[in-house]
């Protein structure tokens, strides 16, 4: 009897090695395209600005639509399309306790209003 190999629900840029995507999979001041589902259970596709990762979530804003942040689980992340590192001058702004892994245990969306210094936002 041969074993079938189980394809995880997450993977790494490209969609095909089956990677389960974690906390390694994603890095700060990094702007990232990505396959999403959302609290409705749809999938959709995401541009996000990631602040923080933590073991279980990550904390980032969407550079599409409304620009909330938002707590996201990795386990939500179907799979990464573009990933881009993000240049000092282009970085969005939030202060260190906005971004704390306490202040987020019980929030999922936060609308704050962030700046790009190089960009006179």
């Amino acid at each position: 009897m041969s074993a079938t190999p189980v394809t995880a629900p997450a993977t790494a840029p490209g969609g095909s090695s089956g990677e389960i995507l974690g906390k390694q999979s994603f890095k700060p001041d990094t702007r990232y395209t990505l396959t999403w589902k959302s609290e409705t259970g749809r999938e959709r596709a995401l541009n996000l600005y990631v602040y923080r990762v933590y073991d279980s979530f990550m904390v980032a804003r969407e550079t599409s639509g409304p620009g909330l942040v938002r707590k996201i689980a990795y386990a939500d992340v179907a799979r990464i399309v573009r990933e881009q590192p993000v240049p000092p001058a282009e970085r969005y702004f939030l202060p260190p306790a906005v971004l704390d892994e306490k202040n987020w245990r019980d929030r999922t969306v936060m609308q704050h209003y962030a700046t790009a210094p190089g960009l006179g936002k």
